[in-house]
């Protein structure tokens, strides 16, 4: 049976879970079978920066970081319920990916 599996990436978590609920509220819905949100690792992207713009000094570094949250769903396919999520509207702080596989 073909399923679409829906991967979900963004830095704000609360906006993730909003669209997942979304999502989970049109499967409900529809009827279709439904798996997830799997949570995957937080990926975490550290950039260390020197304190002192000038290079006098000591040199004392400050460490930024950037979280991205990921999650995936799997759906069966049905025509309504995919064009049901296609009409969600998605901040632009998340990126969303979908695809189809049998």
């Amino acid at each position: 049976m073909p399923r679409a599996r829906i991967k979900l990436s963004s830095t704000e978590p609360e906006a993730l879970l909003s669209i997942c609920n979304q999502i989970k509220e049109i499967a409900e819905k529809t009827g279709v079978d439904m798996r997830g949100p799997i949570p995957l690792p937080t990926k975490k992207l550290r950039v260390p920066t020197r304190r002192s713009p000038c290079g006098q000094g000591r040199e004392t570094f400050e460490t930024w970081e950037m979280r991205i949250h990921k999650r995936i769903i799997d759906l069966g396919v049905d025509e309504r319920a995919l064009r049901l999520i296609m009409r969600i509207q998605i901040p632009k702080s998340i990126n969303m990916e979908m695809e189809i596989t049998e």
